[in-house]
């Protein structure tokens, strides 16, 4: 009973899980507080004394225990509210004990809730260790007396009852000697029960070091595995397509980023091996004209190209964009979504089937089994962590070879994240945007000068521009959702009211049809303001919007700020975006608001966004479990992070196939480590 909680609880199968349940602190069992030294500054208290007295007050489910304890010093209380009836048979007035917990003062006076107690004989006899772990454990599990004490007996008496050989080493001689790492039993058996401070700290410079190794070199592995074996279509010349529309119909000049984008590309695409490659810039940085170069490339060597988007809308827009680009070429551009008429359906279907069309832009609706392709050769996937895995490999399978892979993000990921979630693919950067992009003006301003904002919204509108408003969707309740903007949207019709201006709704309970419509009058230009929820953060292109307002912006991230701040500020006018926000701000919302009215560079957000929340809170960047070390985190670990990851490519780069006899234990290791998926695969 009590090992299937385990299972349940705490994913605990096999012995060696428990061994890594490491505890999260330890407790200094040789430190002695006195009841008269005790202050608010203090977090955990150790004291020795005695129980003078004894109490249960209330009745019921309001039951609780309340103790005197008395050092000499002093006296405090103790209390508890649950497990009243058992640990009052367990507290003998008069005995001496040692109390220890998390203090706390009620009138000025010290307390601790909940302490931990035990007779000061058991103490004496030396069972304890110096520094005393503690675990994370449930309420299923301290029911059944697996607390977190109880978690440190079971580990205590595994690591009594193994030796050296039972947990082997996985780094090589040459890594431990290199980086003063110390064995991998006695990191474990440190991390559990060190005698002091300073072994606990080598095993936790071991353990974190060994985590960042082993992920990074079997994303490596991965890397360099594709790079030497992998068959793919081959690019072997730049014809007539790419450079006609390179040299005749660019709208603009390439930045300088670009242009080394496309020769990565370009060199990636003529070996003859899988490309496998992330394309990430930040909002406006003209990821689209990298992906339609690559898409001619394509056509000239004779195959077929796709570009999948994550929704209808942004599919649409990459197809309206698109189309506009290559107007002037002889090369027909078709799109396909769920939407897509039936009979318009079948001639594309025809197309694709005989070869006969080269480009095609959809939705998931480009994976069904009925499309099938003659040879397509390049896939450019948008946003690709919107779509699962098995999504993407259905692609990859319509073509004998597998195609190349481009994909493309406009969220800005911190290079430490890349480097963890993303190390098994090559990865390009647009760091610059593009000549005559004006930075955006961000400002925050609080509810109490909504007039204010409102009036600014009016000028600008009476220029010719367009604004939008953007609700958060912050509720349990899609139906509390849907009348906040409801409320929103009626309010911002009495500011702006019809005929003089003509107001757009966007939400995501619309069908489709009206999604869509609604959003073409807003890009057409019949309305001049979009009230919207998060629906367009990405995916909307409208130069003549001038002003982005984002209500209760203090309930959004930063990366989404910056992604919705990204939908003004693509025309020629002076851009603004409005941060309104409540009177009472958390530290961590104020941090973010004024991150964002300081800086538009994506990147750096990108970095902040990460420290903020920390790697476990960045959801969406990858396969779930990218992220989750036991120990390691990338952002406050970066150092091992840095060293790891160089560790890891001089050894692909010296031993790919891990061949010497120094690597053979850890080749051993990564090829029997039970349950290891290799989550970093795109594909």
């Amino acid at each position: 009973m009590r090992a299937d909680l385990l299972k349940k609880e705490l994913n605990i199968f096999h012995y060696e899980d428990l061994l890594l349940h490491f505890p999260f602190r330890h407790i200094d069992r040789t430190q002695v507080n006195a009841v008269i030294d005790l202050n608010p500054l203090m977090e955990y208290a150790q004291l020795q004394g005695t129980i003078t007295h004894v109490e249960t007050l209330g009745k019921l489910r309001a039951k609780r225990l309340v103790a005197e304890f008395s050092d000499g010093t002093g006296s405090m209380e103790l209390a508890w509210f649950q497990g009243v009836n058992w640990v009052q048979k367990t507290l003998e007035p008069g005995l001496p004990v040692i109390v220890y917990g998390r203090l706390s003062f009620f009138n000025g006076k010290p307390q601790i809730i909940h302490p931990e107690i035990e007779p000061l004989r058991t103490a004496e006899a030396g069972a304890r260790p110096f520094l005393e772990p503690v675990y994370s454990t449930t309420e299923k599990l301290r029911a059944k007396g697996l607390g977190a004490r109880q978690i440190g007996k079971l580990s205590f008496q595994l690591l009594a009852n193994i030796q050296e050989k039972d947990i082997p080493e996985n780094l090589p001689g040459s890594i431990r000697k290199q980086f003063g790492l110390i064995g991998r039993f006695h990191a474990i058996r440190q991390i559990h029960f060190p005698q002091h401070k300073d072994e606990y700290e080598e095993a936790v410079k071991r353990l974190k070091f060994e985590e960042l190794f082993l992920a990074q070199l079997r994303m490596g592995l991965l890397r360099s595995a594709r790079h030497r074996f992998s068959k793919g279509v081959l690019f072997d010349k730049v014809g007539s397509l790419f450079n006609d529309f390179y040299h005749h119909h660019l709208p603009f000049e390439l930045t300088n980023a670009q242009k080394r984008v496309i020769r990565e590309i370009r060199i990636d695409t003529a070996k003859g091996k899988q490309m496998n490659r992330l394309l990430q810039g930040d909002v406006g940085s003209g990821k689209t004209i990298v992906a339609v170069l690559i898409m001619l490339l394509a056509a000239d060597n004779g195959f077929q190209s796709c570009l999948m988007a994550p929704t209808e809308i942004l599919a649409t827009q990459h197809y309206r964009s698109i189309t506009e680009l290559l107007e002037k070429m002889d090369l027909p551009v078709r799109l396909l979504t769920g939407s897509t008429k039936a009979a318009e359906k079948r001639k594309i279907l025809s197309e694709l089937k005989d070869g006969s069309l080269k480009i095609i832009i959809g939705t998931h609706a480009l994976i069904e089994d009925p499309v099938q392709f003659q040879n397509l050769g390049m896939v450019v996937i948008d946003e690709q962590h919107r779509f699962g895995v098995e999504q993407r490999a259905r692609l990859w399978k319509k073509a004998v070879l597998p195609p190349h892979i481009l994909v493309m993000t406009a969220t800005p990921i911190p290079r430490t994240l890349a480097m963890t979630a993303y190390g098994d693919l090559d990865y390009s950067i647009i760091d610059e945007l593009p000549p005559g992009r004006k930075p955006i003006s961000t400002v925050h301003r609080y509810e109490s000068n909504r007039h204010k904002v409102m009036d600014f919204i009016r000028s600008e509108l009476d220029k010719g521009r367009q604004a939008y408003i953007i609700f958060p969707l912050i509720e349990e309740s899609d139906k509390l959702d849907y009348e906040n903007l409801m409320k929103g949207y009626e309010n911002v019709k009495a500011y702006f009211p019809e005929p003089k201006y003509w107001i757009s709704m966007v939400h995501g309970r619309q069908p489709s049809a009206q999604k869509e419509a609604n959003m073409q009058r807003f890009v057409s230009g019949d309305t001049q303001i979009m009230v919207s929820t998060t629906v367009i953060e990405v995916g909307v292109n409208v130069p003549n919007a001038s002003v982005m307002v984002i209500e209760n912006s203090e309930k959004f991230g930063l990366s989404q700020l910056h992604q919705l701040r990204g939908r003004v500020g693509r025309g020629a006018d002076k851009s603004y975006c409005i941060l309104l926000s409540g009177a009472k701000l958390s530290r961590e919302a104020r941090e973010r608001i004024n991150i964002m009215v300081e800086t538009n560079n994506g990147f750096l957000i990108a970095e902040k966004d990460l420290e903020l929340r920390g790697p476990g809170e960045i959801e969406g960047t990858r396969q779930s479990g990218a992220l989750n070390f036991r120990l390691a985190n990338i952002v406050q670990d970066r150092a091992i992070l840095e060293l790891s990851r160089n560790a890891a490519a001089a050894m692909i780069e010296e031993d790919p196939e891990l061949e010497k006899a120094d690597n053979l234990q850890l080749k051993n290791f990564l090829q029997h480590k039970r349950g290891s998926v290799l989550w970093s695969r795109i594909s």
